[in-house]
């Protein structure tokens, strides 16, 4: 997830430099934090039980199985066109994003956004369902609950631009 964690990352500090909107630049920046911090975490984690840091083979987060399917129907958050992992930006997507200003900027960050946490909320939910170790299970849950109530707040700030989640 270090590498799914780093493209919010990306992601939020193009819209804090794309748009003069207050609430959104406050919301990537709270993200950029959270998911910098996080990926720290994580990356540490990888460390500590002597794994690579990048997959050679792009075959990341093949441990979940099927078991994402839960949280988003029955065929859950899924890699799409190119995306690394479900709920991922692709990079026609990112490019967009970099070119777009202002509302569409904003518009465009959350509804990528909110795709991108449901799918981190997918390999979350599932490694807090499958980790043994309580330091994971509890990561793994702290970053489910945070990017729920977060994609809730998205929801209402696109619908305050008369937009919705994609």
């Amino acid at each position: 997830m270090a590498v799914h964690h780093q493209q919010a990352v990306e992601m939020s500090f193009v819209v804090r430099d794309r748009t003069d909107d207050e609430e959104v630049r406050r919301l990537a920046y709270d993200i950029a934090n959270t998911q910098a911090n996080q990926r720290g975490m994580l990356l540490g984690l990888l460390d500590l039980w002597g794994l690579p840091k990048v997959s050679p083979d792009g075959g990341y987060m093949a441990w979940m199985g099927d078991s994402h399917a839960h949280d988003h129907g029955d065929d859950g958050i899924a890699a799409k066109n190119g995306a690394l992992m479900p709920g991922m930006a692709t990079d026609a997507e990112l490019d967009r994003l970099h070119k777009a200003k202002g509302k569409d900027a904003e518009m465009l960050y959350l509804q990528l956004m909110t795709a991108h946490h449901m799918g981190g909320v997918d390999m979350a939910g599932a490694c807090a369902q499958q980790c043994e170790v309580p330091v994971e299970r509890r990561l793994a849950q702290g970053m489910v609950d945070a990017q729920r109530s977060e994609t809730r707040l998205m929801a209402d700030l696109l619908r305050a631009r008369d937009s919705s989640p994609r």
